[in-house]
């Protein structure tokens, strides 16, 4: 007898199911598709650079070499606390056990600054100090979600333009939207330190007090949304 119910409830679940589908299926509506995007000036921009003692007699350690490092950092405007982060601490214990010599420390940053002046300035000023092993990682947008909302309410009303463009011949109108899909996606830029050969070669021209970092423009991101709306039409 339960078996008979579970039966019957099943039954009614999927007739339920079908009427409400064959309900919207049968609906006039005319489904359009709209998208929209733009480019965008990257305003956040990350440097990786890497701390290596060199095997000499009188190398100079990670610790002060960091030291050196906050104290340039901090000369240029740099908030070190906040846009410097430690990323890797390594030591070469394999030439340690080959050669029976101190052990040599590597310390890997990310330094993140907001215009591509900056980022020049770092690279120079590093360079000053003895730190050239710099490279441009990628470049973001700090505002890249409200700009996606901000895109997808455009395509959403590109949308219904093209939809009240389509049946004005039929003397007929949209009325609502009946169903409405969407997304978004970004192109983000990663480097291999192309940034580094732009202001190294700036740099080698001219001598350190004439040297001004360069105007380096980044490449935009893309940032796009795409809605698909389906319209009654009445």
């Amino acid at each position: 007898m339960k078996k008979f119910y579970l039966l019957i409830g099943l039954i009614f679940c999927g007739n339920l199911t079908f009427g409400q589908t064959k309900n919207f299926i049968d609906q006039p509506y005319l489904e359009t598709a709209a998208k929209v995007d733009t480019l965008i000036k990257p305003d956040i921009i990350y440097l990786d650079i890497l701390i290596r003692e060199k095997d000499e007699r009188n190398r100079v350690s990670v610790e002060e070499m960091e030291t050196k490092m906050i104290q340039k950092l901090r000369s240029l405007g740099i908030d070190t606390e906040e846009q410097l982060t430690l990323t890797d601490l390594a030591s070469n214990f394999k030439k340690y056990f080959l050669k029976q010599k101190d052990i040599m420390k590597d310390k890997a940053y990310e330094l993140k600054v907001f215009d591509s002046q900056t980022a020049g300035k770092v690279l120079v000023g590093l360079e000053e100090i003895g730190i050239s092993n710099v490279n441009l990682d990628r470049t973001e947008y700090s505002k890249i979600e409200e700009l996606k909302l901000e895109l997808r309410s455009k395509a959403v009303k590109k949308a219904k333009e093209q939809a009240d463009f389509l049946v004005a011949p039929l003397n007929q109108k949209i009325t609502r939207a009946i169903h409405i899909s969407d997304k978004s996606y970004e192109s983000y830029n990663t480097f291999n330190g192309e940034l580094q050969e732009v202001v190294v070669m700036g740099y080698s021209n001219k001598s350190k007090h004439e040297y001004e970092p360069p105007a380096i423009e980044f490449k935009p991101i893309k940032v796009a949304s795409e809605v698909t709306v389906k319209f009654g039409i009445d």
